[in-house]
């Protein structure tokens, strides 16, 4: 006979739930993994001897938050190497790198990553920071969106790179005014370089994925998907590591991975992908998501434009950046890709990506008919204001990485003068997309951007950097602190298909989070300073904090 009491029971909450902060609901009982009663007093009833009671003694309890898009074991890697994400200054990114390769002298290559962009004048660093304070061993460290790599003199002469060398198709080498390489390689140019660095082993692999699922369970997110299942530009394939963890059990978050479309194959590479799905999934993974990556980043020109980008002096240039995938031939990829089951993950963030990857869901939905495969379009930098009902029109969820849209050196230095103030004033449209019906689900990019979901809420709602007090970034496109919360929890539940998982509800999954506090009960500007007191997944506990 089944027992009456819980295993597990929350009281004295306040509890998020479906309704909204202000539904009333205090207490949360769940039992064998789900969650059994949403309520107030009344769940104080289903305690027994062996129930597990958590007093929220006024801290939120809500669903796990999900991540939409992210890169766990790229990160959990660059985290164990040369670690360049917390310097701020050119200074502090050299002494970062010597720091690195004098405690290191038994590594071949200096490798990592994670440098920004403002650090550099102009976003630009040059081979000859990293010769003078690594000048006998070949650097390759890509910047902290990893769509550009620096490197050093020793690198260019392993890779044969010299002024002679053309740029690859799909990248660029920089390049002094005398021709010489500078040590910057955009897009595919990292694999010029990337192709000799030393690859990881199976165990530095496991090391990454388990260091990074512990990070991500410390900010409260029980579920991502992995935006990057293959290998490109030095990024290692990420498959096997995930499916050995989740044989084993692992793998405590659950995680839906995105497979890489190889942008150097066309049509022929689908039923590789559909073998792939199959042989990749297990347990609390699968492998049911194809990511395609359509253009590059504002920052550098090859994010693609419907216009011309400007030149410093406010005059349109001949570039329009760089489409990836032919948009001609998309259409026809995605609706094989929709018909044979899979959801397609676009990389979109120049107004014209946008426009291409609505145009390939709207040819998947007029030749499929209508789908329960839940695309999504992540980034969203620039959305011409045409293409934003798009999205609840066709059932494309629009994938939000709210940390970007605020005003910091690399918005106010490198794009907007290159955009102009038109487009300046498209980018990151996420009110505009939340009035028009749009799904939102919501992701960090790590090892991009932080993987602090409560860091991306508060950019959502005050359009702020975390700990600044302005200006604000176009304040029209702010969320209010409940629809921020839900793309973190409900918006990517749907994404990622975890239809059991997001809102807290009897029945759904125990996939949990509470708060040190309730940021619904103080100021948006401190939303913060809110930190994950505890994470559980299917009711058992992976996170406490000290």
């Amino acid at each position: 006979m089944n027992s009456p009491h819980a295993d597990l029971v929350f009281t004295n909450g306040p509890v998020l739930t479906p309704e909204g902060p202000s539904g009333g609901a205090t207490g949360v009982a769940v039992t064998g993994g789900r969650i059994t009663a949403v309520g107030n007093e009344d769940v104080g009833d289903l305690v027994g001897p062996s129930t597990t009671v958590v007093d929220l003694d006024g801290r939120l309890l809500l669903p796990g938050f999900q991540d939409a898009h992210a890169h766990p074991v790229a990160a959990g890697l660059e985290m164990v190497q040369c670690d360049l994400t917390a310097t701020g200054t050119r200074a502090q990114t050299l002494a970062a790198v010597a720091a690195y390769a004098a405690a290191h002298p038994e590594r071949a290559w200096i490798t990592g990553g994670g440098w920004s962009m403002e650090a550099f004048e102009g976003g630009a660093p040059h081979r000859s920071d990293l010769d003078a304070v690594v000048p006998d061993r070949p650097v390759y460290l890509p910047n902290c969106d990893h769509h550009g790599a620096w490197v050093n003199s020793r690198a260019l002469e392993l890779a044969g790179i010299t002024r002679h060398t053309p740029d690859p198709p799909d990248g660029r080498i920089e390049r002094d005014p005398d021709g010489e390489p500078t040590g910057l390689l955009q897009e595919g140019a990292m694999g010029l370089v990337s192709r000799l660095t030393p690859e990881p082993t199976p165990s530095d692999l496991r090391a990454a994925l388990l260091r990074a699922q512990e990070h991500l369970h410390s900010l409260g997110v029980t579920a991502w998907q992995d935006a990057l299942v293959g290998s490109f530009s030095g990024i290692p394939d990420p498959s096997a590591t995930y499916v050995e963890l989740a044989r084993e059990g692992g793998l405590t978050a659950r995680v839906v991975g995105a497979l890489w479309w190889d942008r150097g194959r066309g049509a022929e590479q689908i039923p590789d992908l559909v073998e792939r799905r199959a042989a990749l999934s297990h347990g609390r993974f699968r492998a049911d998501s194809v990511k395609l990556m359509l253009d590059g980043i504002a920052e550098t020109g090859t994010a693609a434009m419907l216009d011309p980008y400007l030149d410093g002096c406010g005059c349109a240039t001949a570039n329009r950046g760089t489409s990836f995938i032919d948009p001609e031939l998309l259409p026809d990829h995605v609706a094989e890709l929709d018909r044979l089951g899979f959801q397609t993950h676009f990389h979109a963030l120049g107004d014209r990506a946008v426009r291409d990857a609505l145009d390939a869901v709207e040819a998947a939905r007029k030749a499929n008919g209508p789908s329960v495969n839940r695309p999504h379009l992540a980034h969203l930098q620039v959305v011409h204001p045409d293409d934003v009902p798009r999205f609840a029109a066709l059932g494309a969820t629009a994938n939000i990485q709210p940390l970007w849209a605020a005003h910091e050196p690399q918005m106010d230095e490198l794009t907007i003068p290159f955009l102009g103030p038109e487009r300046a004033a498209w980018q990151y449209p996420f009110g505009s997309l939340h009035r028009s019906g749009a799904v939102l689900a919501a992701g960090s990019d790590w090892p991009v951007s932080s993987a602090d979901p409560l860091a991306g809420i508060h950019v959502a709602v005050n359009r702020v950097s975390p700990g600044e007090s302005g200006p604000v970034f176009l304040p029209e496109q702010r969320l209010d602190l409940a629809t921020a919360i839900a793309a973190y929890t409900a918006g990517s539940a749907y994404v990622n298909r975890l239809d059991d998982t997001g809102t807290l509800r009897p029945g759904a999954l125990a996939d949990l989070v509470v708060l040190d506090r309730d940021p619904f009960a103080g100021p948006v500007e401190a939303i913060h300073e809110a930190r994950v007191a505890r994470t559980y997944v299917r009711g058992d506990l992976v996170y406490e904090a000290s």
